[in-house]
């Protein structure tokens, strides 16, 4: 360990502020409901505010309601250097996803400040607004609009289940905020758990993120015709379940036929009339394919298509599919990749190489600016789950990891 990297983070103060942010939509089973822009995630934006505020941020919002939570430098037109994440999560979350990287953000300006270090690039924490794609599809769709992957009127027009659209939900929770959309930044960092198994099981302490699997979601609604379940004979139903049923399990033959990379799932299904004696008349249902290389991806892309046609002809049912997210593989950014991977080495820890399987803001904030991402383990590898957990001394290691990072990029000032 070199003597810059005696400069440390505060363990206690960060997994302090992980526990008082999980009681905001804190579930009976130890998890996080903190839907994005619900009462709850409101709440859980004022804390980090008032918490930023607190460290001598200047607190600022834009208009898809991302929080930039800036700490000054010795040359204040200098582009910053970003870290955080979200604070949303999924119905039955877990206490870490997303809001760890938020937290990391705000401890790195905090321990600047223990320290009394002057940066010579202001230093900024983040939250990202809607990360989760739970109530407003699709995923990370704030990130994108800053990053320029969609337009603002886009990403507002976003509606829920209820129809209520991102636009309307920001204005009713007071976080519609009127800074203009995207910007320079000279390097943008994300601590997150690597919700999976590899280092957990190998007892690697770091995860140095080199690149992110490509993703595609689709929504889809098959329509038959709903009929008594007791007089209709069997082979004169349109019964749009077994349909999905079947269009099910060529989804997960798909995901197995490009194993060990590919991932395939279909995560939400709606049935109409949803009635014990009626043949089910209409489904909906979402699937999520993922490949780190985009040529296999769109070998997948076709399997899904073709196969939906097919099994959707046979059974005489009509159908609608819609692509309503795609991105391609994610390469970071190598200096970044080079800064995360010096400051685990310079700070001790174990760290190997590794892909995201999951989507992440920074995997849309890389098309605009330099990024890498810091991964720590999860307890058996499990997130997106009211029992996901790390341990504290995980907690300190990526905080301690993203503090030298940020640091060798947003230069000390006098060096």
């Amino acid at each position: 360990m070199n003597q810059e990297a005696t400069l440390k983070i505060n363990g206690d103060r960060l997994w302090s502020s992980l526990m008082a942010m999980a009681e905001i939509g804190a579930t009976e089973k130890g998890g996080s409901c903190r839907l994005a822009l619900t009462d709850l995630d409101r709440q859980a934006r004022d804390l980090f505010v008032q918490w930023c505020r607190e460290a001598g941020c200047t607190v600022t919002v834009d208009q898809m309601g991302n929080i930039f939570a800036r700490r000054g430098g010795s040359d204040p037109d200098l582009a910053p250097v970003v870290a955080g994440s979200h604070l949303d999560t999924q119905p039955t979350g877990g206490r870490f996803d997303g809001v760890y990287g938020v937290l990391t953000g705000l401890e790195v300006i905090r321990a600047l400040n223990d320290h009394d270090i002057c940066t010579r690039h202001p230093v900024e924490a983040v939250c990202w607004t809607n990360e989760e794609g739970s109530r407003f599809a699709p995923a990370m769709v704030a990130s994108g609009v800053f990053a320029g992957v969609y337009d603002l009127d886009y990403g507002l027009s976003r509606a829920d289940a209820q129809g209520r659209t991102m636009g309307e939900e920001l204005e009713r929770i007071g976080y519609a905020g009127d800074q203009p959309m995207g910007r320079p930044l000279h390097a943008y960092f994300e601590a997150h758990i690597e919700q999976g198994p590899i280092l957990v099981e190998e007892g690697t302490e770091i995860g140095v993120v080199t690149d992110a699997q490509g993703q595609r979601w689709y929504e889809l609604e098959l329509t038959g015709t709903e009929s008594h379940a007791g007089p209709t004979p069997m082979d004169r139903r349109q019964d749009a379940l077994l349909t999905a049923a079947r269009i099910i399990s060529l989804v997960n033959e798909i995901g197995l036929s490009n194993a060990p990379l590919a991932c395939a799932t279909v995560g939400m299904l709606n049935v109409y009339p949803n009635s014990r004696n009626v043949i089910p008349g209409q489904v909906f249902l979402t699937i999520d394919i993922r490949h780190p290389d985009d040529d296999v991806l769109s070998d997948m892309d076709d399997a899904i298509r073709q196969g939906i046609r097919n099994i959707s002809e046979q059974a005489d049912l009509s159908y609608q599919l819609e692509e309503i997210f795609y991105y391609a593989p994610v390469p970071f950014d190598e200096s970044c990749v080079a800064a995360v991977n010096s400051a685990a080495k310079n700070c001790g820890y174990s760290s190997r190489k590794i892909v995201a399987g999951a989507g992440h803001d920074a995997c849309f904030i890389a098309h605009a600016s330099p990024t890498s991402m810091i991964f720590i383990p999860c307890v058996d590898g499990i997130s997106h789950n009211e029992v996901e957990d790390i341990e504290p001394a995980w907690s300190t290691a990526g905080a301690n990891v993203m503090y030298h990072a940020v640091l060798s990029k947003a230069e000390q000032a006098g060096d």
